[in-house]
């Protein structure tokens, strides 16, 4: 006995959305016919109605909140911003083969594995996950913690001092 199956076939210039799933933006200052005509759901008259507007905290010439409290803290210019490498990563680069764990790791080194971006003042490494390679790291700050599990796992970290400021302007 056979059994004769009809399969539909969906064929790619037949796709289409359902009905209702996209809806057209609202083309405002059309015409009355349109709903939003005239005014354009702006109201009538007042500075609110025009174009270029940008009121934004003004509270009619009384003086506006953000100004009213009291401010609190600064910040300082002269801290040190640090690109951050946690350990997990660093295990997870060198089991990806994005890193050699038998070469000395330096800051190069992370920027072409992709672990860090943009090294403004050097790069920190920090204890977050699991390092079970043998590593030879040279990064300008690192967490107790961190130098603590890089040794516990056969390595060594060499702590480099931070770029000072005539480091980083060559002289003319």
């Amino acid at each position: 006995m056979a059994i004769n199956l009809t399969v539909n076939m969906m064929k790619l210039n037949e796709l289409k959305d359902v009905a209702g799933a996209r809806k057209a933006r609202t083309r405002v200052g059309r015409g009355p016919g349109s709903g939003k005509g005239k005014t354009g759901g702006r109201g009538v008259k007042g500075q609110k109605s025009r174009s270029g507007v940008a009121i934004n905290g003004f509270e009619g010439g009384q003086m506006p909140l953000f100004k009213r409290v009291p401010k609190r803290g600064f910040t300082n210019i002269f801290k040190k911003d640090f690109a951050v490498v946690n350990l997990g990563r660093l295990q997870t680069a060198i089991d990806n083969k994005k890193l050699d764990a038998k070469k000395a790791i330096n800051t190069e080194a992370l920027i072409a594995a992709g672990l860090v971006g943009k090294v403004k003042d050097g790069v920190r490494l920090l204890a977050k996950g699991e390092l079970t390679a043998k590593i030879n790291i040279e990064v300008t700050g690192a967490s107790a913690g961190a130098i603590a599990a890089v040794e516990k796992a056969g390595g060594k970290v060499v702590v480099l001092a931070p770029k000072t400021v005539s480091e980083e302007t060559p002289a003319a």
